[in-house]
């Protein structure tokens, strides 16, 4: 009776060692933050605004999304296209438009105000202004503006420090406001701003390396100014490539970085975080990152976290996909054997509202290569995460029956 009771455990164990934080992921947020002021920092706000465009685009409602913008270009006098704003210079996507929600905006875009939104929860506080996340949920934060070494201005006359964010994140984390943080912020130094995270859970980019300024993208003569950073450009022409059912991984949208286009290097912190940026197998897409052409960072690419990537993918976690963290839930139901209908959850008012299945051919992008054969047993319960809990208790019901039943034998 032993072996099968062994063989058994092993698999209960298993089963309950693979349920990974994606498993506990039930919603998504989003925090996107302008912190400048003034006309002449016009791409601030088209920088935020473009990241508000994408989450919504990609599923995640208004009513998780939290938008702060400090100034109002769109209304501004000089402003010659009137309640608009825009990314390029050929003015073909209005980013305000008439479809936008601004949660704070003007001088309600204090240091004070957001750090009490990410890190302390107040009843008094409108609903619509407050970021209701639990244990469940993966938050995307997003911030832009002016900074320097470990510090990001607000209104240009206060700051916010690496330490200030670190400890409201920490805050979260022992409220259990949070399963996993992606971090993205565009400023100068910007990778400054992650050095000095130390909850668990937390993935985080930046456009550019201690002592490094980040810069414009490009210019509209009629408007006048700068109209998005180079960074934040390049990561939406990325995400135009992501679609709601996209299998495209965070390791993916890092090695986009182009150095010479970008004009700085950016960064990535991962040791904080559990799962594997990529699929694991030999070609991980980030084996190479920081060392192509442009990247001149003495060692490569700054990516913290890159000695410990191999041994995650040794762990059976799944890979963290772009869709985490900047698209609507997806839901599977079984609704029997050989049908698997899956639903995706763009906004918690259209729930009833049935939907048609997805048919494979809807996934334009194909997911990245997997050494796993899709027939077995492992690769269905990583499809259907929801399947292991009760595997698990199934397993553990029947380890109780024969050590319960060799007891009673060997009494005999």
């Amino acid at each position: 009776m032993r072996l099968p009771s062994l063989s058994l455990f092993l698999l209960l164990y298993f089963l309950l060692s693979s349920c990974d934080a994606s498993s506990q992921h039930t919603n998504n947020w989003a925090v996107l933050v302008c912190s400048s002021r003034y006309w002449f920092n016009y791409r601030h706000m088209a920088n935020a605004l473009g990241m508000y465009r994408t989450v919504k685009r990609l599923g995640i409602p208004d009513s998780n999304i939290i938008l702060m913008l400090a100034d109002d270009a769109a209304c501004n006098s000089r402003n010659k296209f009137a309640g608009s704003v825009y990314a390029n210079p050929g003015r073909h996507l209005d980013l305000y438009g008439e479809n936008i929600e601004v949660d704070y905006r003007g001088y309600e875009v204090t240091v004070e105000n957001f750090l009490r939104l990410v890190g302390r929860l107040s009843s008094s506080v409108p609903r619509s202004k407050r970021l209701l996340t639990d244990s469940s949920s993966n938050i995307f934060i997003y911030l832009t503006g002016h900074g320097g070494n470990e510090f990001l201005k607000f209104q240009d006359n206060e700051e916010v420090s690496a330490h200030d964010i670190a400890d409201a994140f920490h805050q979260m984390y022992e409220g259990g406001r949070y399963n996993e943080i992606f971090f993205m912020v565009d400023t100068c130094q910007a990778n400054s701003m992650y050095s000095k995270f130390y909850s668990p859970g937390i993935l985080a980019t930046g456009s550019s390396v201690v002592g490094e300024n980040s810069y414009s993208h490009e210019n509209d003569y009629d408007i006048g100014v700068a109209v998005i950073d180079s960074y934040t450009h390049y990561v939406l022409e990325y995400m135009e490539k992501v679609n709601k059912t996209s299998r495209l991984t965070m390791a993916d949208l890092f090695t986009s970085y182009d150095v010479p286009k970008i004009g700085s290097h950016p960064g990535v912190r991962s040791d904080l975080f559990e799962r594997p940026l990529g699929p694991g197998n030999p070609n991980h897409p980030m084996s190479e990152y920081g060392r192509g052409r442009g990247w001149t960072v003495e060692g490569g690419g700054e990516w913290m976290g890159r000695e410990i990537e191999a041994g995650k993918n040794g762990r059976v976690l799944r890979e963290t996909l772009i869709t985490d963290f900047f698209g609507g839930v997806v839901d599977v139901d079984v609704n029997n054997e050989d049908d698997a209908e899956l639903r995706l959850f763009e906004d918690p008012e259209c729930i009833s509202t049935p939907k048609a299945p997805l048919s494979p051919s809807t996934n334009t992008y194909s997911s990245p290569p997997s050494s796993r054969s899709s027939s077995s047993l492992l690769d269905t319960l990583d499809t259907y995460p929801l399947l292991r809990p009760s595997l698990a208790f199934i397993l553990l019901g029947a380890l109780f029956v024969l050590v319960f039943s060799g007891m009673t034998s060997g009494r005999s």
